[in-house]
């Protein structure tokens, strides 16, 4: 007998998304969209190294290319973008999509500023479109089961709470002196950020101190280059939050977030691949993950997926996905979690403690 071809999305016309930068991880979204969430399809690739975003697009079997994002966004046959540009583009991308109609999806930071995020999130809201910003951890299983726990009280109310991330390195950084300034606070620590403000969600950021240096390229210092960070942050539900970053850890990509409260504690994230252990005459070893993708490869998936299901329910007039706890990042959580790492570079200016509950009211 034949197959039956079931369709996930239950006879829904699929969700056409355009993908607007195809460097790395442009490109990872873009397989993730050709070939991974279901109901949707690449529709457009746009990137001013057209033959960049060719050579995707044949690779995945998307017929649609440019080098300006101006048509992708004018293309009446695309319901959505994500836009995975260099992050100086990405609030005027946000608003230009927002005024041609298109649901958005935006790596981090939303801006580089709150003036330009407050701008573009204003065209979002104006336009009434979907907004989801890339927080991707929230969608990692361990995240969110140590999600969960909190929101059943599992820890009771938090006290301390902790955030880090280490970067895969062999001791140095490729291309160190080109990272852009404050690259440690606006596209890492700002993970952590968000990550803290989800799991003590109901509090907000009130003052944030940073210290920062370059440990890791000690020669870059006098330019300004950052590679290694920690951050305390208090909050407005008395909780005190710790999170640090560095960019080279020589035994691979480490991520992993804490919550300590009155009645226990929860943790999540892991430094290993598996829980696989080898037992040798050498001592202890296990294998370790070397890239975000490796790490995090499913919560990138599963944050596209919740994207295209509230892009479909918006469109088609259905019910939005529902998961029990607080998962999808949107507007305030980009503007909260940049707001924070704007203050701790001020921070690290002054070398004091800096109020941030002023700038991350939403």
């Amino acid at each position: 007998m034949a197959y039956i071809i079931q369709d996930p999305t239950q006879g829904a016309a699929p969700v056409r998304i355009g993908l607007i930068g195809s460097g790395w991880m442009g490109a990872f979204h873009a397989e993730s969209i050709a070939r991974r969430v279901p109901g949707t399809i690449l529709a457009a690739i746009a990137d001013p190294n057209v033959e960049s975003a060719r050579a995707l697009a044949g690779e995945l079997g998307t017929s649609k290319v440019t080098a300006s994002a101006n048509d992708l966004l004018a293309d009446p046959d695309i319901d959505a973008v994500v836009i995975a540009s260099p992050a100086r583009f990405h609030a005027p991308l946000i608003s230009q999509a927002a005024v041609a109609g298109k649901h958005v999806f935006c790596e981090k930071p939303g801006g580089q500023g709150l003036e330009e995020l407050d701008a573009a999130l204003t065209a979002v809201e104006d336009a009434g479109v979907h907004f989801q910003i890339g927080f991707n951890r929230r969608y990692a299983d361990d995240f969110r089961a140590a999600k969960k726990d909190l929101a059943d009280g599992v820890a009771g109310t938090p006290q301390l709470l902790r955030s880090l991330t280490r970067d895969p390195g062999n001791g140095s950084i490729p291309n160190a002196a080109r990272v852009p300034a404050w690259t440690i606070f606006l596209e890492t620590l700002i993970h952590d950020f968000d990550t803290l403000n989800w799991l003590n969600e109901g509090a907000e950021p009130v003052e944030v101190y940073a210290v920062a240096d370059a440990l890791v390229e000690p020669s870059l210092r006098s330019q300004g280059f950052l590679d290694t960070a920690v951050v305390t942050i208090r909050y407005s539900n008395g909780a005190i939050a710790v999170a640090e970053a560095n960019f080279s850890a020589l035994y691979g990509y480490d991520v992993r977030g804490e919550v300590f409260g009155s009645k226990g504690m929860v943790q999540a994230g892991r430094s290993t691949e598996t829980a696989a252990r080898r037992y040798t005459a050498d001592g202890l070893s296990a294998d370790t993950p070397r890239l975000n993708i490796e790490l995090f490869r499913q919560a990138y998936t599963d944050e596209l997926a919740d994207f295209a299901a509230a892009v479909r329910a918006k469109r088609d007039g259905v019910p939005a996905p529902s998961f029990g706890i607080t998962l999808t990042p949107g507007a305030a959580d980009a503007r909260r979690a940049l707001a924070m790492a704007l203050a701790c570079i001020e921070s690290v200016k002054s070398g004091a403690p800096v109020p941030v509950a002023e700038k991350a009211a939403v």
